[in-house]
């Protein structure tokens, strides 16, 4: 009789100390040192405060992790017994019974024992014994320096650890310890299987997929593979075929396929795929995953601005409308399917469609890739290298990430939602333009190209040969030759923020992708509240400016306030008005890249944050929209309404990003602010898919005079059936120069069950107008928004759980900016 596969896990409670230590106390096991001392009140909240300072001793000191283990006789019969750790953060030397059975030298990849000749029935002993990894970098970068940005701990480049850790321009220093992810010993008799891949192949609509699988075999057993693929529909299809040497291949057609889209392009139908090692009618191991049907390619051809650079799904050219992920929080293991789900939930509600995982982080887990797939994410995939040089001439160190890349690529590459695979982040631009390059670095600048454009290209096509591969980002795929040029390849554009230029120099930009781009904003004030006692409500204050890792941050939000608000006659208006900027700015940018025929994608820096920080999220560390996040709701829309301004002449265009075309009308008036008309017009229009039309020129130049544009503003609206479905508002002088008068915002709220609706009316130009319940987080329909004089607009949200109609009528606040000085 075969002998079931048997998986036991050794996740939950544990023991841990500070090596030396003989006091032993509870953990948690997937976790961390931090987390367990902050558990157990051994050090407090690094985030409230600069608690982190306190707390950065803990990083700095080795530690070990124990367990007991019951081993029955039933797990001992198998042939083989092995200690599977999926993440071990990160300088590791494992221990069972008293013998090394393993060490761990890189977070981002699994590890796999044998220990069947170490373990007994009854009680066994697992240690493991972590190595700080602030001493280890410390002392390598004592030997080696590598160029990196100055916001990390030293000598980050030289571990296999999420250089975030280590500090960055948003994150604090708390570079986590521990076993971070699942734990298990794994049973197995006559075989296991060690890979599986699935590649598709489609043809005039007909799907057919082949499914390869390798298995460690422990005798000569004649084995079967089975291939069970379940459809949206529960529709069952099953094929088997002999393992021949350890290895088979199977074919599927797939009947009826229905095909996976984007977000905003189409479903995303998920199949089920399971695969089967067999001894006749006994499994010996099972391997599972969702895919979708669809084909993707990275387009680059020739055209009038250069290369193109575009992501095709299905055939279909896609503009790629997104922002870029970093870790969400600075302690791994706290992360909640539910975080992840807002999160990721939060970007497809605001009609993103992809998301780039950034390469100072980690690859994310299995739950982060489930969301984008049932989302409809594109994901843009970093290998984990960032702003920095790496020994990539150390044979030792390059082995250990082959063995992290073919392990990531192989547990992601059957992935709908994957796009492409990047080998990092900002590192050729940084040789090219950041002074890296000097005599000294010759070898190492050789070392990267080496590694980059060829090493880690050919482990990605060997392992996932249907996905596109780029060197780095921002580049131009030829090396060290105009990493940031727009006409070909992918930029960052940071002139706007790091340069001081001002939102309009993103029009001078007309890239081929944007991969990032950024403003920062404070937080929402309950956040800032988390961390800091209100007579620290002070841009300026030691903790706010804790909380701030641009070294200059601050000092820009207030520069480029003074240039587009007057400066706020309170803390609350001047965080209010931070986040209207960083909306602004996006949406500058953003507009002006959709409207562009060369321009393929706009992923700003950055969706979420770690920590509760100032810094260019669009989501707070707890969750909360900030303006930028609702902002992108309305210029990600795939119908979308933009005016481009210059000076007096104003230019209207509409972008339809839907697979289908579109008749409407434009509405324009020029009126007072007060709502007094001036001049307006009607454009009948009807676009094409996939395309933005300019709807016309409008040069206002005999109208709007140097005495009344203070007071003048342009609306427009696009119109369908009488209904408007978007508005944009464009004025004549800064916002700060405008002669705003008090809006006299009227609201009108009802409710319909747990619906609360709030109809608002304005008698002047409510420039901005936000909303907000006081003492309860809730997402709007819309929120940060232009109300002109004499229009209404309808918002909604959910009624705050146990709260009444009249406890929310009672609790909602309205501000414009108007309010704010």
């Amino acid at each position: 009789m075969m002998t079931q596969p048997l998986k036991q896990s050794l996740s939950g409670e544990w023991q841990f100390r500070q090596a030396g230590s003989s006091e032993w106390r509870p953990a948690s096991v997937p976790g961390g040192v931090h987390t367990d001392l902050m558990r157990l009140g051994r050090i407090d909240d690094p985030f409230v405060g600069d608690e982190e300072l306190r707390g950065q001793w803990v990083a700095q000191q080795d530690w070990d992790y124990r367990r007991t283990i019951f081993v029955d006789d039933h797990l001992l019969s198998h042939d083989r017994v092995q200690l599977v750790c999926d993440g071990l953060d990160t300088l590791a030397t494992v221990t069972l019974n008293g013998t090394v059975i393993g060490m761990s030298d890189n977070m981002f990849r699994p590890y796999r024992w044998d220990v069947r000749e170490a373990l007994r029935a009854g009680e066994n002993v697992l240690l493991i014994a972590f190595a700080s990894p602030v001493v280890f970098a410390a002392a390598k970068n004592n030997l080696r320096s590598m160029p990196d940005v100055n916001n990390l701990l030293p000598g980050a480049p030289h571990i296999r650890k999420a250089p975030s850790h280590f500090g960055w321009d948003w994150g604090p220093h708390l570079p986590p310890i521990g076993i971070w992810r699942d734990i298990r010993l794994e049973a197995f008799s006559t075989a296991r299987l060690a890979d599986v891949a699935v590649r598709q192949h489609h043809d005039n609509g007909a799907v057919h997929l082949t499914v390869s699988a390798s298995a460690d075999l422990y005798n000569d057993e004649p084995l079967q593979l089975t291939a069970r693929l379940t459809s949206p529909r529960g529709e069952m299809q099953t094929v088997s075929t002999p393992l021949t040497a350890g290895n088979g291949t199977l074919a599927l057609d797939v009947g009826h396929p229905q095909l996976w889209w984007p977000n905003g392009y189409g479903n995303q139908p998920l199949y089920t795929l399971t695969v089967l090692l067999e001894s006749g009618a006994e499994p010996l191991d099972t391997w599972t995953c969702t895919i979708g049907l669809r084909t993707i390619e990275l387009r680059q051809e020739p055209d009038e601005w250069g290369t193109s650079f575009t992501f095709v799904v299905n055939g279909l050219p896609i503009f790629a409308k997104g922002s870029n992920w970093i870790p969400a929080d600075s302690f791994p293991t706290r992360i909640s399917h539910a975080q992840l789900e807002h999160l990721l939930g939060s970007a497809a509600g605001a009609n993103h469609n992809t998301v780039r995982v950034w390469g100072g982080g980690y690859y994310e887990d299995e739950y982060f890739y489930d969301l984008c797939d049932r989302y409809g994410l594109l994901v843009w995939q970093d290998f984990m290298f960032a702003c920095a040089g790496y020994p990539l001439d150390d044979p030792t160190f390059v082995e250990n990430v082959r063995a992290e890349v073919v392990a990531n690529v192989r547990r992601l590459r059957h992935r709908a939602c994957l796009a492409l695979w990047c080998g990092n982040n900002e590192i050729e631009a940084a040789w090219v333009d950041w002074g890296w390059n000097t005599p000294q670095s010759t070898d190492l600048m050789r070392a990267y190209e080496r590694f980059f454009f060829t090493t880690l290209a050919q482990w990605v096509a060997a392992e996932d040969p249907d996905r596109a591969y780029w060197p780095s980002s921002p580049s131009s795929n030829t090396p060290m030759r105009d990493p940031n040029g727009n006409s070909a390849g992918d930029i960052h554009q940071w002139a706007v923020w790091h340069a001081n230029k001002p939102f309009s120099n993103y029009r001078e930009t007309p890239a081929r992708f944007v991969s990032e781009f950024g403003f920062e904003s404070l937080p929402p004030l309950p956040t800032i509240a988390s961390f800091a006692a209100p007579s620290d409500w002070n841009i300026t204050s030691y903790i706010m400016e804790h909380h701030q890792r641009s070294p200059v941050g601050n000092e820009k939000i207030v520069l480029y306030m003074l240039e587009n608000f007057r400066l706020p006659k309170d803390f609350p208006n001047l965080v209010y008005l931070s986040q209207l900027l960083q909306a602004e700015a996006m949406r500058v940018g953003v507009d002006f890249w959709r409207r562009h025929p060369a321009c393929s994608g706009a992923l700003y820096w950055q969706l979420n944050d770690c920590w509760p920080v100032i810094s260019w999220s669009g989501i707070d560390y707890f969750g909360r929209w900030k303006a930028l996040h609702y902002a992108s709701r309305r210029f990600f829309a795939p119908l979308h309404l933009s005016i481009e301004d210059q000076g007096t002449a104003m230019s209207v265009f509409v972008t339809n990003e839907r697979r289908e075309p579109w008749e409407g009308a434009i509405h324009w008036s020029l009126e007072t602010l007060a709502g007094e008309p001036i001049d307006s017009g009607d454009f009948p229009l009807a676009t094409d898919p996939l395309t933005t039309t300019p709807v016309c020129n409008l040069d206002f130049g005999s109208l709007v005079t140097d005495e009344n544009r203070r007071n003048l503003l342009l609306v427009c609206d696009l119109v369908q059936n009488s209904q408007t479905l978007q508005r944009a508002v464009a004025t004549f002088a800064p916002t700060k120069h405008l002669a705003l008068a008090d809006p006299q915002l009227k609201t009108e709220v009802a409710h319909n069950g747990a619906q609360l609706s709030i109809k608002l009316s304005a008698t002047s130009l409510a420039r901005f107008v936000e909303l907000s319940l006081d003492g309860a987080d809730v997402l709007f329909s819309d929120n940060y928004f232009d109300l002109p004089a004499g229009r209404s607009v309808q918002i909604t949200c959910t009624l705050p759980v146990g709260w009444t109609p009249l406890q929310a009528q009672q609790a909602l606040r309205l501000r414009s900016v108007f309010d704010s000085y």
